[in-house]
């Protein structure tokens, strides 16, 4: 992804639960990984998890891939998450930072650590839930630190310097790596890359935006005239 900015690192997860889309996108060598979430594939559609779940990994064969598990309870969770990462070795299982009463899920995630189970600790939006995911998951398997730095935004906050303490957090656990989490826009790419995000997910519309990272404005100012010129031309406008 060349453009004024010069060549990115920050690697790109496409995040969602449209099963084409998803083998479509896995054509897409600038496609690292991908994610989804209860959310994204019940807007999809989906109905049966584990099968969806083994559809994925099959047309996805070389990439990592997080699902999540959605039970109440730690001990629930724990038996989806030992079923889900049996599905393949590229499986990473996504557990939220805390049950849905706010517990924190410290000792599932070190006890499915211990197993050797790749987490990707997701639903974070502090420092402090960076912090004990670090050290929960210092030394472990291979790991992903998901912070929601599009929700932070939401909030009217800026993410970029929480993401940069957060990838200062993240330099004493190696086998971690920092998920910019509900981007909402390509900048939000350029920006993970600078504070040294690892990975960032993008929807699918995202993903056909890519090819617009680092053009040339006047360019791009004269494709928006021409486009509002010719959709007034297609519409039959008069005035």
């Amino acid at each position: 992804m060349p453009g004024q900015w010069g060549p990115l690192t920050v690697k790109l997860f496409a995040d969602g639960a449209d099963l084409q889309g998803i083998v479509e996108l896995a054509r897409d060598p600038r496609i690292r990984g991908f994610t989804t979430n209860p959310t994204l594939m019940r807007a999809a559609g989906v109905d049966r998890y584990e099968d969806f779940a083994r559809a994925v990994v099959a047309a996805v064969p070389d990439r990592p891939i997080s699902f999540e598990v959605f039970a109440d309870r730690f001990d629930e969770m724990e038996r989806q998450a030992l079923k889900l990462a049996a599905l393949g070795d590229q499986v990473y299982v996504k557990i939220p930072v805390t049950d849905p009463d706010g517990e924190p899920s410290t000792k599932l995630a070190r006890k499915l650590a211990e197993q050797g189970i790749k987490l990707n600790i997701t639903a974070m939006m502090t420092l402090d839930q960076v912090a004990w995911v670090v050290d929960t998951l210092r030394g472990g398997p291979p790991g992903i630190v998901s912070v929601f730095a599009g929700r932070i935004a939401d909030t009217g906050r800026d993410p970029v310097p929480i993401m940069a303490a957060a990838r200062e957090l993240l330099r004493t656990a190696p086998n971690l790596e920092l998920l910019w989490a509900s981007s909402r826009e390509l900048l939000n790419i350029v920006q993970a890359d600078s504070v040294g995000c690892h990975i960032i997910t993008v929807t699918n519309d995202l993903v056909a935006k890519l090819d617009t990272l680092g053009r040339d404005l006047t360019e791009f100012s004269l494709q928006t005239v021409r486009m509002f010129r010719d959709d007034a031309v297609k519409s039959g406008f008069q005035l």
